[in-house]
């Protein structure tokens, strides 16, 4: 039973591995278990994630404010600047809506329980560079099977339904 109440767990891979399509369909699950769930995804493209420039939120940005929150109909979009946001500081703002999960997508250098996917061969060396790993997501078998063989954590195709299952009850086990 964990002691701390969002569970965080990360999915991590390389550009164009699946990260996306995963964290839909775990965010899929959670919420169909009745669980609220928030998301945090690191822009690894380089430069600022693009937004819609010369609205009002823009504007305000411009003159000196912080943050700025533009709500409609139900819908709040919080748009803020400063030069650097550490995870934590994403984490905390983000604890405002209560989750029981938080879901990275990237931060692969981050210690949270982590999902890994593995596209291609080249992917293999993430098994020694990123820590705390729960589960791996393989694109075919033969990856599998050098996955197997170089740790013992649970490994399962990409279109293999269990993967998610599995980490489904991973993070139930965590709350």
């Amino acid at each position: 039973m964990a002691l701390v109440k969002p569970v965080i767990f990360q999915v991590v891979g390389y550009q164009n591995s699946g990260k996306t399509t995963v964290v839909s369909q775990l965010i899929n699950q959670l919420k169909t278990e009745g669980m609220n769930i928030v998301t945090i995804k690191h822009h690894g493209h380089g430069g600022k994630p693009s937004v819609i420039e010369n609205k009002d939120s823009s504007k305000h940005l411009d003159s000196g404010a912080l943050a700025s929150i533009v709500e409609g109909d139900g819908r709040l979009l919080l748009r803020a600047e400063k030069p650097n946001w550490t995870l934590k500081e994403e984490i905390d703002l983000l604890s405002f809506f209560k989750p029981d999960v938080i879901l990275l997508e990237g931060f692969k250098g981050e210690l949270f329980p982590k999902l890994l996917i593995v596209r291609k061969a080249e992917d293999l060396e993430l098994l020694k560079e990123v820590r705390d790993i729960k589960i791996v997501i393989t694109w075919d078998e033969r990856l599998k099977l050098e996955v197997d063989s170089q740790i013992d954590i649970p490994c399962f195709q990409i279109n293999d339904k269990r993967s998610i299952e599995w980490a489904i009850g991973y993070l139930k086990s965590q709350l």
